[in-house]
């Protein structure tokens, strides 16, 4: 069966009551704040209060792995947005431990598409047209080190300015415990390994 059904009648009590009135708040983030998180289920609540963030406090952006794959997608247009049309001046990067990209290799993914009845020929139509199916459904296996790839890419990006810190994290996601990859406040200089 189906969620629909369920949180559209909660939904609907939802709004009848009222409930929604406090979480108002306009769309720049209280904070002046952005963070690209992963999509993992385990830290949609957790993610915010381990942070100390309420509603209106962050612009969360969220993706497979806290990821940026490619520097023309819809994850780095977001963050210029976030960063030129709302106001703001610190990006977070924050990724987890037992993530489901960790470990995630395109020939398995792909058997699994296979498995499900989607016809090959739609893969190879997606080949034959230029695309690297092999690279853009391949995990990674270190979480720091991707972390510290996926600021590099935000911090290179032509078009972000020097002037926005851009941070990396990794959090638990049963404790909501922080680990910092790398300060963005600090100069690349500062022994960064980004």
């Amino acid at each position: 069966m189906s969620e629909l059904t369920d949180i559209l009648s909660y939904n609907q009590h939802f709004v009848e009551s009222g409930e929604y009135e406090k979480y108002f708040t306009n769309k720049y983030p209280g904070r002046e704040l952005a963070i690209l998180s992963c999509m993992d289920a385990r830290i949609i609540e957790l993610l915010p209060n381990a942070l100390g963030l309420k509603n209106g406090d962050a612009k969360l952006i969220k993706n497979a792995g806290a990821l940026v794959t490619h520097p023309w997608g819809s994850v780095m247009r977001s963050l210029l947005v976030a960063v030129f049309e709302l106001k703001v001046k610190e990006i977070m990067v924050i990724a987890h431990h037992d993530c489901g990209m960790r470990g995630l290799h395109a020939e398995e993914f792909l058997q699994r598409v296979h498995d499900s009845n989607i016809p090959d020929d739609r893969i190879e139509t997606l080949r034959n047209a230029g695309i690297d199916l092999d690279g853009w459904l391949t995990g990674f296996d270190n979480v720091e080190d991707s972390v510290r790839h996926t600021v590099k890419l935000i911090r290179k990006h032509p078009l972000m300015p020097d002037n926005i810190a851009i941070h990396g994290l990794v959090i638990h996601p049963t404790t909501g415990k922080l680990n910092l990859i790398v300060d963005g406040s600090l100069p690349a200089s500062d022994g960064q390994n980004i």
